[in-house]
């Protein structure tokens, strides 16, 4: 039995979860998310408690039972308190700025390069760091991925876009003779 997927998501106040076809809705003060079933995991909704069973002992039911779970706890989190990711610009002259729906970083290219934000992200720039918001976990975390490829940090000065809590293993340069 999946640890995971046996504990019951909590509903917490103001979200509301309807339960369609072939997936499963849910609101909040953020905003709405859609998250699909599979046909082989039933969903309980039931005072403010969603159960998450498999529907026979396969070895897809076992494979999706955590995982859903952990989908639709993710759509209730993320429609009532949100995710956030940070980013940070380490490097002399590098800065970023947030300008309406596109995010500008100069990081030691010859041009500033521009990212536009998607639909549901929003950023915000506060020296040189940047924060990326929404509400689906996983739009956040692949679109802050795409804004450190820009400029990775690198080992030996550290410099790049890294995460707020990424820790760069640093690198010896040349040794100094002999």
């Amino acid at each position: 039995m999946s640890r995971i997927g046996k504990k019951p998501i909590t509903i917490p106040q103001g979200v509301e979860v309807k339960k369609e076809k072939d997936s499963i809705l849910v609101k909040g003060p953020k905003g709405q998310l859609k998250v699909q079933t599979h046909e082989k995991i039933d969903y309980q909704i039931e005072d403010n408690q969603i159960l998450v069973k498999r529907v026979d002992d396969t070895r897809t039911a076992r494979e999706q039972h955590g995982l859903r779970r952990t989908l639709l706890d993710n759509a209730i989190i993320g429609v009532s308190k949100g995710f956030t990711k940070t980013l940070e610009v380490v490097g002399i002259g590098y800065k970023v700025n947030v300008k309406g729906k596109t995010i500008e970083l100069n990081v030691g290219y010859s041009h500033p390069v521009t990212i536009d934000l998607p639909q549901d992200i929003d950023a915000k720039a506060d020296g040189n760091k940047l924060t990326i918001m929404g509400i689906d976990k996983h739009l956040v975390g692949e679109f802050a991925a795409k804004v450190r490829r820009v400029r990775p940090p690198e080992p030996y000065k550290g410099k790049g876009i890294k995460y707020i809590d990424e820790h760069i293993r640093r690198k010896a340069g040349k040794s100094g003779g002999k």
